[in-house]
């Protein structure tokens, strides 16, 4: 698909609100039970980018983001400050972060996961932007080094090992990383008069799948 391998400037997306969102289609029944169903393995999140706008030089940077991926037309990154570790958001990045496979002796390349887990349930979210030089993996408890033992895949966010991983070995990693998105605008309205008065523009974001 048509997408930009650069990130939306992350000192503007630091005031944005966003989050993830499910489609959960509900049908309630005669005996006023209800059935349940999703059409999406995973959740898509999306932001407002206006809300990160501090002043007329950001409103700038924002219009010079815009022309250069043709509004809709072209995806980016967008760091979400508020999930872009692989472990706690106060936490320093640590190899055993994720559990993202286990090695079977034949297989090298693996998708970069992050796993939520509450009340013994869990969803795994494919993490496919990770961030350059952030990527650590281990096997077991030992590290192994990034061009040497192995590559990262940052425009598909998999990890390609010199050598299949043993049969059984625990494959655990720690990273960075961004949030494939594009504008959900074609077109962005700002007034220098209503923006100094504190009223910033709605500049909605959302992720798209790559």
């Amino acid at each position: 698909m048509s997408f930009h391998e650069v990130r939306f400037p992350a000192s503007l997306s630091f005031g944005s609100v966003g989050g993830p969102e499910r489609r959960t289609d509900i049908v309630t029944l005669a005996n006023g039970f209800e059935e349940r169903n999703t059409p999406w393995a995973h959740s898509r999140r999306r932001y407002d980018a206006g809300l990160g706008m501090r002043s007329l030089d950001d409103i700038e940077t924002l219009i010079s983001f815009f022309e250069a991926r043709q509004g809709q037309m072209f995806g980016f990154r967008w760091k979400d400050w508020s999930d872009y570790k692989s472990g706690a958001a106060t936490a320093e990045t640590d190899q055993g972060d994720q559990i993202i496979a286990r090695g079977d002796g034949l297989q090298t390349e693996f998708q970069l996961v992050k796993t939520y887990l509450s009340g013994g349930f869990q969803y795994a979210r494919p993490i496919v932007k990770p961030v350059l030089g952030t990527v650590i993996l281990g096997l077991e408890q030992d590290e192994v080094r990034e061009g040497v033992d192995f590559e990262v895949d940052l425009v598909r966010g998999r990890v390609m090992f010199a050598d299949p991983p043993p049969e059984g070995v625990e494959i655990t990693a720690g990273f960075e990383f961004d949030v494939p998105v594009r504008f959900d605008t074609d077109k962005i309205q700002t007034s220098v008069v209503s923006f100094q008065a504190g009223d910033v523009p709605n500049v909605p974001v959302v992720e798209v799948r790559v």
